[in-house]
């Protein structure tokens, strides 16, 4: 029995052979698992480099892509009225507006004295970041409109209007804000001369907050009812959204500053108003108040400007 089992077992040579075997069989086996491992590990990280050169392409398509239209008068991403309330920086072939002839039948009426001083200074700047549903950019507008259009008239001072959509959240869905701005943009570029007007008759009439706002139809008729020409094109640049995008990015210019020539860091809320750089803090229902504001500004910039005469020397003593 014993040599029967003897004659079974392997002998030393065979165990080692199936030794070597076994660990042949192992190291390729580990092989395989290495280059499995390498290209799992090389696909990752083409993968991972893949992903990283698609994120740093999409930001750089982001921030080189073309920005949207720019309005031909914005400046510092406002509007500019100045003398006879023509736009500064509009095209050279903008509409002139039309004067209204006065009945002949009828005495023109009699010039309403004005409430307020005449800044004695010229070249008094005033600037105002608004939004058209802001009901306190509505209550400055509607409290100084008159005196401000007196003051343009004179040629006594610039009225700087920078439309923003801070509010377009307050407008159930519709985007008032950002409209509304799109429009002001919209006649600046295709009846310039009219901007002033047409920023008047906006706030006339304003909608309240919290609600859908005017149509964009509502919109086109407001402008209709104060342009002197290119209503086409207002139309379509209203339709189109066509300033929307250059809206969008002088909000979030002005929400992030500087604000230009001022000190003033920011826009943080509106009406953010600017008298020569100085801002405007007192009353939005007060017109004495805000005037005698651009009167005191616009005295102290005259002053600063006037040279002072030159210190006469001390004559020598003799010693």
């Amino acid at each position: 029995m014993s040599g029967a089992g003897s004659q079974n077992r392997p002998t030393k040579n065979e165990r080692r052979d199936a030794a070597r075997e076994k660990a042949r069989v192992l190291r390729e086996q580990q092989k395989r698992r290495d280059r499995r491992n390498r290209v799992l590990l090389q696909g990752g990280i083409v993968l991972g480099a893949l992903a990283i050169v698609a994120a740093v392409a999409i930001i750089i398509v982001t921030s080189i892509k073309p920005a949207g239209p720019v309005p031909t008068a914005a400046q510092n991403d406002g509007f500019t009225v100045g003398a006879g309330l023509q736009l500064v920086g509009a095209p050279a072939d903008a509409p002139t507006p039309t004067p209204t002839a006065t009945d002949a039948a009828e005495p023109a009426p009699a010039e309403t004295p004005a409430a307020t001083e005449t800044p004695t200074a010229e070249g008094v700047e005033i600037s105002v970041y608004q939004d058209f549903l802001c009901p306190y950019c509505g209550q400055f507008e509607t409290t100084n409109a008159e005196q401000v259009k007196g003051w343009l008239e004179a040629g006594a001072a610039t009225y700087t209007v920078h439309p923003l959509a801070t509010l377009s959240n307050l407008s159930l869905g519709t985007q008032y804000s950002l409209r509304a701005s799109n429009a002001a943009a919209c006649v600046a570029q295709y009846s310039p001369n009219d901007f002033f007007s047409f920023n008047t008759a906006l706030f006339e009439n304003q909608p309240k907050e919290n609600t859908e706002g005017l149509t964009d139809k509502e919109l086109k008729s407001i402008a209709k009812g104060v342009i002197s020409g290119g209503e086409k094109k207002i139309n379509a640049c209203i339709d189109d959204g066509t300033y929307k995008s250059w809206v969008k990015d002088s909000t979030d210019r002005a929400r992030s500053g500087p604000l230009p020539g001022t000190d003033v860091a920011k826009v943080e809320g509106t009406p953010t108003i600017l008298v020569n750089g100085k801002q405007y803090t007192g009353s939005l229902t007060d017109a004495e108040q805000f005037a005698a504001f651009v009167l005191a500004v616009s005295s102290e910039s005259y002053s600063t400007d006037t040279p002072s005469p030159s210190p006469s020397e001390s004559p020598a003593t003799n010693g």
